[in-house]
């Protein structure tokens, strides 16, 4: 096994190692309730590879391979922000998982974040992974989901919002340093390339979302997370989905149910030196 440094031209095929490890495995956890399991459209594929590209040009020895006679069969991504470290993916090949491999390549990644005192990860309901996490020292917070159709009849009026640009991303990001310990950087730039950035008059909270899933919220208080949820929540098409919310924000839970979302407990948080932050509601890969 060889365990080595990710480069550009590792980029595609980890992301169809990604898209069949967690089509596979969102097919075998689906519950009965949960829509089917959809693979990654070509937009998306898209996505996943210039995000990785962008992680490999800012954190060039956070992301690592496993490579096996000369194939790729596993994969880490992970970047530093200041105080603390991420974990953006991490995939084995499958059929092949539970052969010591993926414990090879995330030691690799984790490594990189040694010296950061916060870590954070978004786990899946895989228990090999979970299990490696938490050998990694990472404790693991239950999330919570809320999908399903906007009963509009329930939003109240928002005000005090507007919608942000680059111009916002120096305060954005010292609010990501009072929430999670470093700014999300360039990360604003994708996100905002990817939907819409909602933020309040008062600089006091924003959020991104497409009309279909938010994709991150910050803010400094509750009030605040709540005001923009509902303004995302009143921007949503046929359906909408949060993702990521842990038991430190409630706040999004009321609203959510609220609004007639249906709720479901889906995957964790693994946190190293902090505690789930609030009002927050991170980022799948970006965190």
């Amino acid at each position: 096994m060889l365990i080595r440094p990710m480069t550009d031209a590792d980029v595609a095929v980890a992301e169809e190692i990604s898209d069949d490890a967690f089509f596979a495995l969102d097919t075998a956890s689906r519950l009965p309730a949960a829509p089917a399991p959809e693979r990654r459209s070509p937009a998306q594929r898209t996505a996943w590879r210039a995000r990785t590209r962008g992680f490999l040009a800012s954190d060039p020895d956070g992301s690592w391979i496993a490579e096996q006679d000369g194939e790729v069969v596993g994969f880490a991504t992970s970047f530093l922000r200041e105080q603390v470290w991420c974990l953006a993916t991490f995939a084995v090949r499958p059929g092949l998982q539970g052969a010591g491999i993926g414990a090879q390549v995330l030691d690799a990644a984790v490594a990189y974040g040694a010296d950061a005192p916060r870590g954070m990860l978004a786990a899946s309901v895989d228990p090999r992974a979970l299990r490696r996490y938490h050998l990694a020292g990472f404790r693991l917070h239950p999330q919570l989901t809320l999908r399903g159709s906007v009963d509009r009849s329930a939003l109240p009026v928002v005000t005090g919002v507007r919608d942000g640009g680059p111009d916002d991303a120096a305060w954005m990001d010292d609010l990501d340093r009072l929430r999670r310990g470093g700014p999300h950087g360039p990360d604003h730039e994708r996100l905002m390339a990817a939907g819409r950035l909602v933020v309040t008059t008062d600089r006091s909270g924003y959020a991104y979302t497409n009309g279909r899933v938010l994709a991150l919220l910050a803010a400094r208080d509750e009030q605040a997370a709540q005001t923009l949820l509902w303004e995302c929540l009143a921007g949503a098409e046929e359906r909408y989905e949060l993702s990521h919310v842990t038991s430190a924000n409630y706040w999004a839970v009321e609203a959510a149910l609220a609004a007639r979302l249906d709720l479901v407990a889906r995957g964790y948080l693994g946190l190293r030196g902090m505690a789930p932050p609030s009002p927050y509601v991170h980022h799948g890969a970006l965190l």
